[in-house]
């Protein structure tokens, strides 16, 4: 049997046709044969560059024999045999339409071992700009960059279990450069609206508490269509978020885990939220703290709680253009400005950290800072007079000192 040849050994030969090709080793097969990843060029000046480029990138790196697969194949494999197993099948039903519409149409006949990070980043420009299947009235071709960060992410989850399975040696999604998230601002309930609602749920009595509960939690819409009496301490006034309910495939919806593992998380409930909470409970029939109305062996459908905010807002006279998620917006925007700390507020909503809440609701916390600046500017006024400002002399015309 002939010696097994080392990864990121190098040849260099002239074919017949005249180009230069460089070539060398990434892995090897089952039966030890070598696994080789080839350059050309036109001339042995110009392929030497290329070779040593392609060795620093292959150094240490032992590849399998499915590195030879296009990314169509991986993508294929990777959503029946990685992300199946670990995510809900309405991110699978995204996920699979990203690949068929996005990706495979584009780079899909590429070979795992040759898609570089120039290839993904002209894959992004162009989605962003001509990606839409269906021509748009007002956006024309153009993909929001929204879509484009989540294909991107996809795309970067498929690529870095590859790495794992040793099928490409780095992840080339890795450090692009990608489209500015879109941040469109936040519609919430503004006191007025959110007065006229609060009375127009008291005169509902089937979904007064659901929505009392919503507008002084903030909980997301499968989470609180999935709370269950076992979550809920009467004694405490704690209340544990550990389920959501999400679609199922063909309709209907299931419980399952919460969208993140920061997701699993304790609430403590405004006294007046768990004295609704208590009081329903003693007239409970069920395991659901919002059951079905016809069927209560069934929680409350999260459809159905969004039809009926529909309708709320219609009777109401507020815009219809506020979803079921501007709810949790209110109640986060309201617990910020009333001076709820960051780090509170993003363990209440389950968010990844309070960072993210932060840039969440920037609308808000840019208003908190001019507050603030204002109170620090009074504040400075009252010690050092309206015309002198520590920073700036007056009378001498100094310059400011360096700090």
């Amino acid at each position: 049997m002939a010696k097994r040849r080392p990864s990121g050994d190098g040849m260099v030969r002239k074919r017949e046709d005249g180009r230069w090709e460089g070539r060398i080793v990434v892995g090897h097969k089952e039966d030890g044969d070598p696994i080789f990843q080839y350059v050309l060029a036109p001339t042995q000046k110009a392929l030497l560059p290329k070779l040593h480029q392609n060795i620093e990138v292959f150094r240490d790196v032992e590849l399998c024999e499915d590195s030879r697969m296009t990314l169509a194949q991986w993508l294929n494999r990777w959503l029946d045999e990685y992300a199946a197993p670990r995510l809900r099948e309405s991110t699978m039903s995204g996920y699979r339409m990203y690949a068929e519409q996005y990706i495979k149409p584009r780079l899909g006949n590429k070979k795992m071992n040759s898609i570089t990070s120039a290839d993904i980043q002209r894959l992004y420009t162009k989605l962003k700009k001509e990606g839409r299947v269906h021509e748009h009235p007002e956006y024309g071709r153009a993909l929001s960059a929204g879509t484009v960060r989540r294909i991107h992410t996809m795309l970067h989850r498929a690529l870095e279990d590859a790495v794992k399975a040793r099928i490409i040696p780095r992840n080339p999604t890795e450090g692009l450069t990608l489209p500015k998230a879109d941040c469109p601002a936040k519609r919430v309930l503004t006191d007025r609206e959110l007065d006229k609602f609060m009375e127009a749920i008291k005169a509902d009595p089937f979904w007064h508490d659901f929505f009392y509960t919503e507008l002084t939690t903030g909980l997301r819409r499968g989470e609180i269509c999935g709370l269950q009496w076992r979550d809920f301490d009467p004694e405490t006034g704690m209340l544990q978020i550990s389920r959501t309910l999400h679609r199922k495939a063909g309709g209907g919806f299931e419980a399952g885990e919460t969208k993140t593992g920061r997701g699993r998380r304790k609430i403590l409930l405004p006294q007046s939220t768990a004295d609704v909470l208590r009081k329903r409970q003693r007239k409970a029939l069920g395991e659901w703290i919002f059951p079905d109305p016809l069927r209560p062996e069934r929680p409350i459908s999260p459809d159905a709680a969004y039809r009926r905010l529909k309708s709320l807002l219609r009777e109401t006279g507020i815009a219809e253009n506020i979803p079921f998620h501007g709810l949790r917006h209110t109640f986060a925007t309201h617990a910020l400005a009333s001076g709820v700390d960051a780090k509170t507020l993003s363990g209440i909503l389950g968010h990844t950290d309070a960072t993210f809440t932060l840039n969440t609701y920037t609308h808000v916390t840019g208003d908190m800072q001019k507050q603030s600046a204002t109170i620090v500017g009074n504040f400075m006024e009252d010690i050092f007079g309206k015309e002198l400002k520590p920073w700036q002399n007056a009378e001498n015309g100094a310059k400011e000192a360096s700090i």
